[in-house]
């Protein structure tokens, strides 16, 4: 290797070194996290290899949790029967609105495009009080669908499939009617596959919102047995808080599932990202 490209490659060494550190900072949080669910309590804050393993923490929280009358299983089951229908309703509402706003000639299209895009600029809080009005009003409180209704669409999610359709060629479309294909069989049979990778990223930060949101079922839920984890584990927190080692496994229970999905889907995540940034 002659001198020249020698110190051609020391940058890139060194950002690669850079990037592994902060690679190590951002994910050493969450292993000590999960190393503390399974270390004895006495070993939580002075060793981060544990002596032996346990799963202590995880039967206390279990046991505690049945003790206050707020059914763990039954809570975890509510976050993934939300998370999974909202995230379905959100991917399929705006796949099909994103080609109406893309593919579609009608008066107003573009008003309502760029409404879509003026919506995306306000945070979702300001909604917090005139949404509980109508779901009161609707008498939905302690129900799942005062969880569900609120979040079946996003201006974002249609945002980002009326760009992703953009990109497919018309001739898609073209071939598609000749055979007496539908709108509706064009979307779902043709546009969605070929936009994939949008459909992933919308699905998974949409997952990951709903799975993690707090302040909305805090406010329209009150029955124990209806709650999500993220609700219950804040209860649980208050009543438990001394116990480090409980609170950690119930830490590591609540983002286990959004690891996992991160894992399988990185693929199409990944590509998702890279198509956004262009």
């Amino acid at each position: 290797m002659t001198k020249g490209r020698f110190v051609k490659k020391i940058p890139i060494g060194i950002l690669y070194v850079v990037l592994f550190v902060a690679s190590i900072i951002w994910i050493y949080p969450y292993l000590w996290m999960a190393m503390g669910s399974v270390k004895p309590a006495p070993e939580i804050f002075t060793r981060f290899w544990p002596s032996r393993f346990t799963t202590e923490h995880y039967s206390f929280l279990l046991q505690a949790a049945d003790r206050m009358n707020r059914p763990f299983i039954r809570a975890l089951m509510n976050s993934i029967f939300v998370s999974v229908t909202v995230t379905v309703c959100v991917v399929v509402s705006s796949a099909i609105i994103g080609y109406a706003l893309s593919r579609i000639t009608f008066k107003g299209r573009e008003k309502l495009f760029n409404f879509v895009i003026f919506q995306m600029l306000f945070p979702g809080f300001l909604f917090i009080v005139p949404l509980y009005v109508l779901i009161r009003s609707l008498r939905l409180p302690d129900t799942y669908a005062a969880m569900i209704l609120p979040s079946i669409m996003s201006a974002w999610g249609v945002f980002m499939f009326a760009q992703s359709y953009k990109s497919v060629p018309i001739d898609y479309i073209e071939a598609a009617k000749i055979d007496g294909a539908g709108t509706f069989w064009t979307i779902f049979k043709i546009m969605i596959p070929l936009s994939s990778s949008t459909a992933s990223i919308v699905g998974l930060f949409t997952f990951i919102g709903i799975w993690d949101n707090f302040m909305w079922p805090l406010i329209v839920m009150r029955d124990y047995n209806k709650m999500p984890l993220s609700v219950l584990l804040a209860s649980f927190n208050m009543q438990y808080g001394q116990y480090v080692g409980p609170i950690l496994a119930g830490s590591v229970l609540q983002t286990l599932p959004m690891v996992l999905i991160f894992l399988v889907f990185r693929k199409y995540f990944l590509q998702g990202i890279s198509m956004s940034l262009k």
